[in-house]
């Protein structure tokens, strides 16, 4: 029996420029929002911290919390 990779979460290395599935899925969650991605839409992530993020202003938003955060 084949296993669909339909509603569930994938696990992604994150790349420059792309990234590489560890674990099959169709979707990841925003490390912000919590809001589903599919990965057909996917285009926001940090290879540094290694995270998906739903949109460039929330993506933005991580990386200015990330400037204000003690010892960075």
């Amino acid at each position: 029996m084949l296993m669909s990779n339909r509603d569930r979460p994938a696990r992604l290395q994150y790349l420059p420029y792309s990234y590489r599935v560890l674990s099959p899925g169709d979707h990841v969650l925003c490390a912000m929002t919590g809001a589903r991605i599919m990965l057909d839409d996917l285009r926001y992530w940090s290879i540094a911290r290694q995270e998906p993020y739903a949109s460039a202003e929330i993506s933005t938003q991580a990386a200015l919390m990330d400037r204000q955060a003690p010892g960075a």
